[in-house]
């Protein structure tokens, strides 16, 4: 018999439990389908990584990876049919968009779709308290997922007999990807460190591992196993509260989860809002955030909640514009983890920070980048400064830097004065 292993976020051979079931019906062909929706939507950085990672995975299977370009519900169904295969085998997928889609492919294929393991430790859903209830806290979550555990990582199939089909040419791209160099970051990366050092993006001190599990390169059960650092299993954890949270609240992408931040008023995006993009808001811990989003693809998860909490609360422009934007420029962008987040920082959504959380963006430079080596790094203007100068470049000749675009003292009154009339 031959079977169909249709590879989504899981680009690798080791700990895939749809794979095994599938090397277990028979020979396999192994296929990525390129869908124009998700492909259209995706910044240039992810679309680099995704075609190295499919490269990589090409040459796991022989140079046998079919690739195909189309709707799934069309592309999945002829392949299955050209082959005469008895089954496909995918990972449970628990986006909302992915749920549709596997629904459509399921409905118009002739053989079984079969789910087998999903991209997380513990499948959403699964965690529940006492009253058989999802958790809308993070803490009891935690709790919950550790006693709940999960299974061992298994080995990759051997000898498993991969076929051939016709395939289209694999996507141009010079990226550095794929399940072995997942495995090679993770194994060099010494995650001790993690939680005095995860918060200092001059000294990138994180693993960067969010780009490998968003592509399933590596399977979250493999870098647990074994894994002695508590901070770093709660950042693992959140990752999955944030898709439980997703699976149980689709709408949770675009609208709050606390139903009273309906009636925030916001303004509309506009010129700050560009200025916000280009990194030309003149306080550079931000903008040395959006720059290294620009030029790479990603940015330090601490940057991340400072030009998050700029967007809303100093801008007062709403979460989703700059969740869509994340979304279209990280390598890393993860629906559930960013629109989750975002409304972590914008204080309308489980589990949220308290709104009046407002971070002070030269504050927190100060803070976590404290030499302004980082500022330096990405906002070139900035060079000829020395020290914590960079972070008050008005104060000591800021040369072509732009001002500040705000009085962060009267941009945090105003929000919380539009947080107590929701309130009221």
């Amino acid at each position: 018999m031959t079977t169909v292993m249709w590879f989504r976020r899981d680009l690798r051979l080791a700990d895939n439990p749809a794979l095994l079931d599938a090397v277990a019906g028979g020979r396999v062909l192994g296929l990525f389908v390129l869908d124009p929706l998700l492909w259209g939507r995706a910044g240039d950085p992810r679309r680099e990584h995704l075609a190295a990672s499919l490269r990589s995975l090409s040459a796991s299977t022989g140079g046998r990876l079919v690739v195909r370009r189309g709707d799934p519900a069309v592309v999945v169904p002829a392949v299955a049919d050209e082959i005469g295969a008895s089954s496909v085998h995918i990972s449970a997928d628990y986006a909302p968009y992915g749920q549709q889609r596997d629904q459509a492919v399921e409905a118009s294929l002739r053989c079984p779709l079969v789910r087998t393991g999903s991209p997380y430790a513990v499948a959403p859903g699964r965690v529940l308290n006492q009253q058989g209830r999802s958790y809308q806290v993070f803490t009891p979550y935690f709790k919950a997922w550790l006693a709940h555990g999960w299974r061992q990582p298994v080995a990759a199939p051997t000898n498993v007999e991969w076929m051939s089909a016709p395939s289209e040419d694999l996507p141009a791209g010079s990226a550095t990807a794929g399940e072995q160099a997942a495995l090679d970051r993770w194994r060099s990366y010494d995650p001790t460190g993690y939680e005095a050092e995860r918060d200092r993006p001059d000294l990138d001190g994180t693993s960067r591992m969010s780009v490998p599990l968003k592509y399933g390169e590596i399977h979250p059960r493999t870098m647990l196993a074994g894994l002695g650092s508590e901070a770093y299993r709660r950042e693992l954890a959140w990752r999955e509260f944030c898709a439980d949270l997703l699976v149980r609240y689709p709408e949770a992408a675009w609208k709050p989860l606390r139903p009273e931040f309906e009636k925030m008023q916001y303004d509309e995006p506009g010129a700050l809002f560009d200025a916000w993009r280009e990194g030309r808001t003149g306080f550079p811990f931000v903008d040395a955030g959006m720059r290294q989003l620009a030029a790479s693809g990603f940015m330090h998860n601490r940057v991340r909640m400072v030009v998050a909490s700029f967007l809303v609360k100093d801008l007062h422009v709403h979460w989703k514009f700059g969740a869509r934007w994340f979304m279209r420029s990280l390598t890393d962008g993860d629906l559930a983890s960013n629109a989750l987040n975002w409304q972590w920082v914008a204080g309308c959504g489980a589990d949220a920070a308290p709104y009046f959380r407002i971070f002070n963006p030269v504050g927190q430079g100060l803070k976590f980048d404290p030499d302004g080596s980082y500022v330096r790094r990405w906002v070139p203007e900035l060079r000829h400064l020395h020290g914590k100068q960079a972070h008050e470049p008005w104060k000591y000749g800021a040369g072509d830097y732009p001002g500040p675009v705000v009085d962060h003292a009267e941009a945090r009154r105003e929000s919380l004065r539009r947080y107590e009339a929701i309130r009221s």
